[in-house]
């Protein structure tokens, strides 16, 4: 490709002559809340979709790479400074967006329940949705959304599809990864670790199995410490031996 004073050119023809799509980000924001996935959600006050509920996301502004505009999103949508992020999907179905061509390149990224109830406090815009995934396995598809109620929250543009898609993505990679240890704080319990499976999964799982093959993976370390405020027998802490399930979030140019 070379640049002419009239702009780029590749063989020979002015890029200027092409349709040019806009780009967005979208950020599949989950955590495990209850016992349960959920996804941060923001109510829509203009149209498209307007009072419908959809993930944070942004535009990519002509100077910056995904990956910062993905970092833009979390900061200033979804309040965080940092979390697990890592690129899902590229979304560029044609009319997924009213306004005209846009493509999405979607997120996904995951934080403790804890870490983003504070984030929440930042803004009353924000909103937990629990994910009810109406498929078994990793056969893909769209899901709901329900609130603390009970009732469906309607989703903007393909963001069912995307959150869908992070479900899948999640289950795919539980067994090999250690990506589920990204919804849990420092310190947890064998139980937490094991609702965290049975949320991602869908499915309640054999107690002493799943505590045997979690101990013999060598993952995890035993700190020593207890659970405190539990009205119960307080349960052992442990902590991942290597807090990352990937890298943190995706560096470009």
């Amino acid at each position: 490709m070379t640049q002419t004073p009239h702009g780029y050119q590749e063989n020979g023809e002015d890029l200027r002559s092409y349709d040019r799509p806009s780009m967005t980000v979208d950020l599949a924001l989950l955590t495990v809340r209850s016992g349960a996935l959920h996804a941060l959600l923001t109510r829509r006050d203009s149209r498209p979709f307007e009072g419908h509920w959809a993930l944070p996301g942004g535009f990519v502004r002509i100077d910056e790479s995904l990956g910062a505009a993905a970092r833009r999103v979390l900061r200033d949508k979804a309040h965080l400074a940092e979390a697990f992020i890592e690129q899902l999907y590229t979304f560029g179905a044609v009319g997924r967006d009213p306004r005209g061509r846009v493509v999405t390149v979607a997120y996904y990224a995951l934080v403790d329940e804890e870490q983003l109830a504070a984030a929440r406090q930042a803004s009353d815009s924000l909103v937990l949705g629990e994910i009810v995934v109406p498929w078994p396995g990793e056969a893909g598809g769209p899901v709901q959304l329900h609130s603390d109620e009970g009732a469906v929250l309607p989703l903007a543009f393909d963001h069912a599809d995307i959150l869908g898609m992070a479900v899948k993505r999640l289950r795919g990679k539980l067994d090999y990864s250690p990506v589920g240890f990204e919804l849990l704080p420092k310190r947890f319990t064998l139980r937490q670790l094991q609702e965290v499976h049975e949320a991602i999964l869908g499915t309640k799982l054999n107690k002493p199995a799943f505590r045997r093959r979690m101990l013999d993976k060598g993952v995890l370390h035993a700190t020593g410490a207890r659970e405190t405020g539990a009205t119960y027998r307080p349960a052992e802490l442990y902590r991942f031996i290597e807090r990352s399930a990937a890298t943190p979030m995706e560096k470009e140019g």
